[in-house]
């Protein structure tokens, strides 16, 4: 047994149905897969017990830990306070992505913010620092909006004029909990989920690139900045306001303007994204944005980037995409003070594979070949 302190018919009483549901979504399994793979149970008794309905026996309970590869443990009701209400991911687009992708990919995040909470037992993280600026509702929110609140943001965080150094290391120094994951989910892209206690935005490992995967990561701080938990999830004006603070945030109007050509100079939009750490594509969208760059020239580019294929492989590689390191360097201070990470998995009754997994120290993609 995982945790010393609780036996099969302690954690049989103390069981709670939302775990059972969490630990199904995160292996990506139906009831009726789940039934299969237990063996002894059916899709309705699985159902009866996520409903609250029914218990399960300690025996099934075992068989059932097995199955879906969690200690026993996890199934008990947690000492850690529960997500408030029904929390959503904002997700890009809820057409190109199946109902059950989305609820593997919002399991992994519950675990993240779970294992924050449980790492928050031991170490101090940095408080959660997130500026809100809530859409009034019924007041449109428009383009002059949006960059304020950017430069708003940067201004809070103290963030220097020019290129943001890390995008990734800025939200984590704020209390925003960042992780990459890797469930084998090609059509979900970034997400985030605003818990309140901890917000977590949540990166996709397929994307080697850095300059998409910054672009990725303040798009999901523009959901949290502006959007909430109020704002609506999948929806086309949702979702350009937060590519929209993308830009800003990243390439604030008074210090890239200036330094936009009007016309298509490829060598100087190379140099920027070299120094922006940017793509030629979001390069491109803030020079038209920006009214720097003319219809014409701007449909020009557009053209040209498809005929070179840079549309889908753009030249000057960037390096790696920056990683999260909050998460791993809390759990490495909590082995200096005296707890093992076998003590810590046995203390908080996670499941020790995801763990290895949100923490991962090689998370670090190689480039890519392209073909």
């Amino acid at each position: 047994m995982n945790d010393p302190q609780l036996d099969p018919g302690d954690i049989a009483a103390l069981f709670d149905r939302a775990r059972l549901r969490m630990a199904r979504e995160l292996r990506g399994l139906t009831q009726v897969q789940l039934a299969r793979e237990v063996g002894s149970v059916t899709a309705a008794s699985i159902s009866q017990f996520e409903n609250g309905h029914t218990k399960p026996a300690a025996s099934t309970l075992r068989r059932l830990a097995v199955a879906l590869r969690v200690p026993a443990s996890f199934f008990a009701a947690p000492a850690r306070p529960p997500a408030q209400g029904q929390v959503n991911g904002f997700f890009r687009s809820l057409r190109s992505t199946s109902p059950r992708d989305r609820q593997q990919a919002l399991a992994y995040v519950h675990l993240a913010r779970e294992l924050t909470l449980e790492l928050e037992k031991y170490v101090a993280l940095p408080d959660l620092d997130l500026p809100r600026m809530p859409i009034e509702e019924g007041q449109p929110l428009r383009s002059a909006d949006i960059e304020q609140a950017a430069a708003r943001v940067r201004e809070h965080w103290n963030v220097p004029r020019g290129p943001v150094q890390d995008v990734v290391r800025l939200l984590e120094m704020n209390g925003i909990i960042v992780v990459r994951f890797r469930v084998n989910l090609e059509k979900v892209d970034a997400f985030c989920v605003d818990f309140s206690d901890r917000p977590v935005i949540a990166l996709g490992a397929d994307k080697g690139l850095r300059d998409r995967s910054r672009f990725d990561a303040a798009h999901e701080l523009g959901h949290l900045v502006l959007h909430g938990i109020t704002g609506k999830i999948g929806d086309k004006a949702t979702e350009s306001q937060a590519h929209e603070f993308a830009a800003a945030f990243l390439m604030p109007a008074n210090d890239i303007k200036p330094e936009l050509p009007e016309r298509l100079d490829w060598p100087a939009l190379l140099r920027l994204k070299a120094k922006w750490h940017v793509s030629l594509a979001a390069l491109l969208v803030r020079a038209k944005t920006l009214d720097v760059m003319n219809e014409n020239t701007y449909a020009q580019a557009w053209k040209a980037l498809s005929v070179r294929g840079w549309r889908k492989a753009e030249p000057g590689s960037l390096g790696n995409p920056e990683a999260p390191v909050l998460l791993r360097r809390a759990l490495e201070l909590t082995e200096t003070t005296g707890v093992s990470f076998d003590d810590f998995i046995n203390r908080c009754g996670l499941p020790e594979v995801d763990i290895r997994t949100l923490i991962d120290r090689d998370i670090i993609e190689r480039p890519r070949v392209e073909f």
